[in-house]
């Protein structure tokens, strides 16, 4: 078993919704923090805990950044940090798995499934240090979360979609 410390200066979490039925709003979370406990022998033994800062929120845009942490969705005064811990990690090849465990969003908890892929083999960095990366990707629904704030389009519809694509961009740093 290796543990890995998250590199937030090499980590994103991003994140993609549907604006108006019509295209989709991408951003990103720049705080991204935790702890990985990999045993290649035995995936199942392995355990993530991640947070993401959502004050560190980016859409290119200050004032829907600014909505995005008010009351109507994060609520990031009373909600500052989203959280996964998981419960369970299977192999589903040899550089991916599926990873079970509780997101914490907006102060409610649901089990989602992250699927990780593109597992990397440990690289030296040029300080000595031993590195990974991967990609984590999920669908989770926003009003689940209870995000629920929306405005309904004269034409139908509405302004924000309910699904919302996560994908996860880490690299790990191994400790001592």
């Amino acid at each position: 078993m290796s543990t890995y410390q998250i590199d937030p200066a090499h980590t994103s979490a991003q994140f993609k919704v549907r604006h108006m039925m019509i295209a989709n709003v991408k951003g990103e979370f720049d705080k991204v923090s935790g702890t990985v406990n990999f045993d290649p022998a035995n995936p199942a033994a392995s355990t993530i805990d991640a947070s993401i800062d959502v004050a560190s929120i980016s859409t290119r845009d200050e004032q829907r950044d600014a909505h995005l942490k008010s009351p109507d969705f994060f609520d990031v005064e009373k909600f500052p940090v989203i959280t996964f811990k998981s419960k369970k990690v299977t192999a589903t090849g040899g550089d991916s798995f599926t990873v079970v465990g509780d997101l914490t969003i907006h102060g409610v908890t649901k089990e989602v499934e992250l699927h990780v892929e593109e597992l990397t083999e440990e690289a030296k960095d040029p300080w000595g240090n031993s590195r990974r990366g991967a990609t984590a990707r999920t669908r989770v629904h926003r009003k689940d979360f209870g995000m629920i704030f929306n405005v309904a389009l004269e034409a139908g519809g509405f302004l924000v979609g309910e699904d919302v694509d996560l994908t996860i961009d880490v690299e790990l740093i191994r400790q001592a």
